[in-house]
């Protein structure tokens, strides 16, 4: 086996056995059953504590099962911006009804748009709460929680430019309110006001949380995207699996199960999914504990901020702000926040263990698709722009590979006169190289720099919105999904529609873009003589043709990726290759992979 063989085959391998241990080693697990119906709390779930630095352990208060069936009657206060569609309870003041105008849940015209929230009592509670938690001088009843009822006192419907105010008189002397303002995007900003008419001061603490009733229903539970918690403190990233917050340690200061992060100058905490998020924001300068927790017997996730209790005297007033991000995790709309003073907004998309190259490839794909206005055009051309990054590496790669295809008569005089003397050939062939300035090593050096490349594009494929629903042209109009078209029906030719997504039908009868990353990576091949060991010829006649199937259900945007990545180092290859004075005969290499050998010839 000569080392330009050797090289190829180790490359492939190692390409292979990446893409193995995705769907071997690191499968998606079947998805949990989601528990349908209103999730029901005992009188124990009703209050997680949370000490304050000052005072004794105060508790805030959490929904109780009477709130579910008081949400259907209560007073609500409707919510219409060009970008989101929904309400707010008066029982709590409760975000918890919130579409997304501008999404779909699937292609089809007529298709309902994508709900962010959900009141409780519905099969995938997921709403906001703010409140006051109860310190000293002031009973626990006396502040407002999940299950007041709060009054309008002005604006008819909350708008870009037209807030709402809510006010709830405790009845003990003091009086709350609470400003709800939202933005032409998915920012409300939440000011919460107490005013003590009473005649002693009071302490209290304002908080936030978003409220997760039961794991979400549309879990997709793929190794490579995150799904959980995820959270900013003081410059540090955290994310935290669904699972993860179930199993926390018990923390006896707040009464839960719990994963907390004290004394926070800067930052956030929410839950994440694939294309949606909540976040709670406090404002800049507001030192905070941050907490995500789990009540085990009602099954309820919360990710809380709370902030130090405040003392207000007799005849004083007070007031806070918080920020709730809840929508679309689109780049450039994070990325505004970020710059308007959100802490590493931008990094509550998931850009994995190669963010140094998801976030810059992002960038390029994001600049392209807006100059060419067709996303799977944008990533024909950041293919031919990290081509042309790699060149210098590509060029050497084929120099070298040409001259290795003109060393071979001299490798194989080498052969026939080491015999079966091993050591001695490799000596000779490691001579020759020398002499001839050869590197037999630089062939695989770009398929292995491709390989975080391609790990990156596919992570940058799969987790940003922007490729959600992404049309290319004809049949693919979803380039996060997997091609649509199907050799089944002959590619839509046949009155009857293909295999379902994902099943195993699906994977046999492929389509047109997995047929065609196929046939490029065999036209690849075929710029080289096949090898002339038959263990080798073997496994690079069915090479192309397992990866097709393997990578049939890619995400079409990854597949047009790498046709374009096979086709322009085809082309690379075959114009180096014959300017260093070697000329590959590919319609011979071609017709003589369709050849029959003779019986005698394949025993040997």
């Amino acid at each position: 086996m000569d080392e330009q063989n050797k090289n190829l085959i180790l490359a492939t391998a190692l390409s292979f056995i990446v893409i193995l241990v995705w769907f071997v080693f690191f499968p998606p697990p079947e998805p949990d059953t989601p528990i349908d119906g209103t999730v029901q709390t005992t009188e124990a779930d009703a209050t997680v504590p949370a000490a304050p630095a000052d005072t004794a352990a105060t508790p805030i208060a959490t929904d109780t099962g009477a709130a579910a069936p008081a949400l259907a009657e209560a007073p609500r206060v409707q919510i219409e911006t060009p970008r989101i569609i929904g309400s707010i309870s008066l029982l709590g003041g409760r975000i918890d009804d919130l579409k997304l105008k501008d999404y779909r849940t699937t292609l089809d015209d007529d298709a309902p748009i994508v709900t962010m929230l959900s009141p409780q009592g519905s099969a995938d509670a997921y709403y906001a709460l703010q409140g006051w938690a109860a310190g000293a001088g002031i009973d626990p009843s006396a502040v407002p929680g999940p299950e007041t009822s709060w009054t309008l006192a002005s604006g008819d419907m909350l708008s870009v430019g037209t807030p709402v105010t809510l006010t709830w008189d405790n009845g003990a002397g003091q009086v709350f309110g609470r400003t709800i303002a939202v933005d032409e995007n998915y920012m409300f900003t939440l000011t919460q006001s107490v005013t003590n008419n009473g005649g002693a001061p009071v302490s209290i603490a304002p908080y936030g949380m978003i409220v997760q009733h039961t794991l979400p229903d549309d879990l997709e539970n793929f190794f490579i995207l995150h799904e959980g918690a995820v959270a900013v403190a003081d410059g540090e990233l955290s994310e935290t699996d669904w699972d993860d917050i179930a199993e926390a340690d018990l923390n006896q200061k707040w009464g839960r199960q719990a994963i907390v992060q004290e004394d926070v100058q800067e930052g956030w905490i929410g839950f994440t999914d694939h294309f949606w998020q909540a976040i709670m924001i406090p404002s800049k300068g507001q030192v905070f504990d941050q907490a995500l927790t789990y009540d085990a017997r009602s099954e309820v996730y919360r990710a809380v901020t709370r902030l130090p209790t405040q003392t207000i005297p007799a005849g004083a007033s007070s007031e806070v702000s918080t920020q709730f991000f809840a929508g679309a995790k689109e780049w450039g709309i994070l990325r505004g926040y970020e710059s308007a003073g959100v802490a590493k907004f931008i990094d509550s998309i998931d850009w994995g263990i190669f963010f140094f190259l998801t976030k810059p490839i992002f960038w390029l794909l994001h600049e392209l698709n807006k100059l060419i206005g067709n996303m799977g055009w944008a990533i024909i051309g950041l293919t031919l722009i990290i081509k042309a990054i790699l060149f210098p590496l590509a060029y050497k790669s084929y120099v070298s590979m040409a001259k290795m295809k003109e060393l071979q008569p001299q490798m194989e005089k080498l052969k026939a006169e080491a015999g079966e003397d091993r050591q001695k050939m490799q000596q000779g062939m490691m001579e020759l190289y020398k002499k001839e300035k050869v590197n037999p090593a630089a062939g695989c050096l770009p398929i292995l720099l491709q390989i975080p490349i391609f790990f990156s594009l596919y992570k940058v494929i799969f987790v940003t919105i922007e490729l959600r629903h992404a049309p290319f042209f004809g049949p693919f109009q979803d380039l996060s999904a997997p091609d649509p078209t199907s050799l089944f029906n002959l590619f839509g030719l046949l009155p009857w529609s293909g295999p379902e997504a994902g099943s195993i039908m699906a994977l046999i009868f492929i389509g047109i873009l997995p047929l065609l990353l196929g046939i490029s990576m065999w036209l690849q091949q075929k710029l080289n003589p096949a090898p002339t060991d038959p263990t080798q010829q073997m496994i690079f006649a069915w090479m192309p043709w397992v990866f097709m199937f393997m990578l049939g259900s890619f995400a079409s945007g990854l597949v047009v990726y790498w046709i374009a990545n096979n086709t322009i180092t085809f082309t690379q290859q075959y114009l180096i290759m014959r300017s260093q004075g070697y000329k590959p005969d590919l319609l011979g290499n071609i017709t003589g992979s369709f050849k029959r050998k003779p019986k005698a010839d394949a025993d040997k």
